[in-house]
């Protein structure tokens, strides 16, 4: 469905009744879940394991053929592997995120749609029954995983850095880096006295931002109406 059809107080019961979702069934499953959040498909977002911490005014997009999928498989029984989402971090449909020991993610980070961040390679070489060594992923403040990239072992992102879509990061990159290929090196290096502004920028008056996100949906769904929403899903018509 290109246009929305679905009049205002529709779609504002649909994000009431995702939010509603998210409180009962999700946030029990996360160790902590900082204030501020918003899914977009709950439903769509699997927990396997656990702890699984998510600071402030993060941001979930989830689709039921991109689902999000963040899971915690211990390296041996007698050790406990973690998963740390810091605040006002973005994860778009398709990613997933599967950790032995340890996977950081600090303020700021965006994740594009299929990336996958792993901390082991899940089966040793030799020894194809175990899980095999881990080593730690860290994403610093401000990094940016591109489409489908894979981020590795071992791997530490520094600040502000940048993998491009498709990139498979085998070893550790610097701050205020571009980084593409496969392997994946560095291809441009980012002016590190430029302003970034981030997604915390963005969120700094959240009760001014919900007011632009209600003005901007009751414009886009203005005339809309609940007997045309139903009329549209009987018989759709293409879109101007």
């Amino acid at each position: 469905m290109r246009k929305d059809y679905r009049p205002y107080a529709l779609k504002k019961g649909w994000l009431k009744f995702q939010k509603f979702y998210t409180h009962h069934f999700l946030e029990p499953q996360f160790n902590s879940l900082g204030k501020g959040f918003a899914f977009l498909g709950p439903w769509h977002v699997q927990l396997f394991g656990g702890p699984i911490d998510v600071g402030a005014y993060s941001t979930f997009i989830a689709t039921a053929d991109r689902k999000v999928r963040l899971s915690v498989w211990p390296e041996s029984y007698d050790k406990q592997g973690h998963i740390r989402i810091g605040d006002y971090v973005l994860i778009c449909p398709g990613v997933r995120i599967s950790a032995a020991q340890e996977i950081i993610i600090e303020d700021n980070c965006m994740l594009a749609s299929g990336a996958y961040l792993t901390d082991s390679d899940w089966h040793g070489i030799y020894d194809r029954v175990t899980v095999g060594p881990a080593q730690p992923v860290r994403l610093c403040r401000n990094v940016w995983i591109g489409d489908s990239a894979i981020v590795c072992k071992g791997v530490t992102i520094g600040e502000n850095s940048i993998v491009g879509a498709g990139a498979i990061v085998v070893s550790s990159i610097p701050p205020n880096s571009v980084a593409a290929g496969n392997p994946a090196r560095v291809v441009k290096t980012l002016d590190p006295n430029e302003t970034f502004k981030t997604r915390q920028d963005w969120y700094a008056d959240p009760a001014r931002l919900a007011r632009e996100f209600v003005k901007w949906e009751q414009a886009v769904l203005k005339g809309n109406t609940f007997f045309g929403w139903l009329r549209h899903l009987v018989f759709p018509r293409r879109d101007g």
